[in-house]
């Protein structure tokens, strides 16, 4: 009975394959994850800064419509209209030339 049974065994190249080949698509799909993760922070900061950009803007704008003149500075913008700017990641550059000329408002990002 022991002359009919065959023993397969595995070549070194194909026990090779079968380790590496695993590895190589775990290591494609992880870094397809980190590529995604990244795409999404810097989606998440770039909406952040237009949020900002788009809420100071708002209330420098009802402000005027309020009061007939544009605010004198960015802390009475957050302190009458509770803004919040996180000075850990904004810079905000708030420049009013006249009570009825648009102020500039240039919002930076710190790295």
């Amino acid at each position: 009975m022991d002359k009919h049974r065959r023993v397969f065994k595995k070549s070194l190249f194909a026990s090779i394959v079968s380790i590496v080949i695993p590895i190589i698509f775990t290591l494609i799909i992880i870094g397809m994850i980190l590529i995604g993760l990244r795409q999404a922070e810097q989606s998440g900061r770039a909406e952040s800064l237009r949020l900002l950009e788009e809420a100071l803007l708002r209330a420098v704008v009802h402000n005027y419509a309020i009061t007939g003149r544009f605010p004198e500075s960015l802390s009475y913008i957050s302190d009458k209209y509770g803004i919040y700017i996180d000075t850990s990641r904004f810079v905000v550059h708030y420049e009013v030339f006249a009570e009825n000329i648009l102020p500039d408002i240039i919002i930076f990002e710190l790295n």
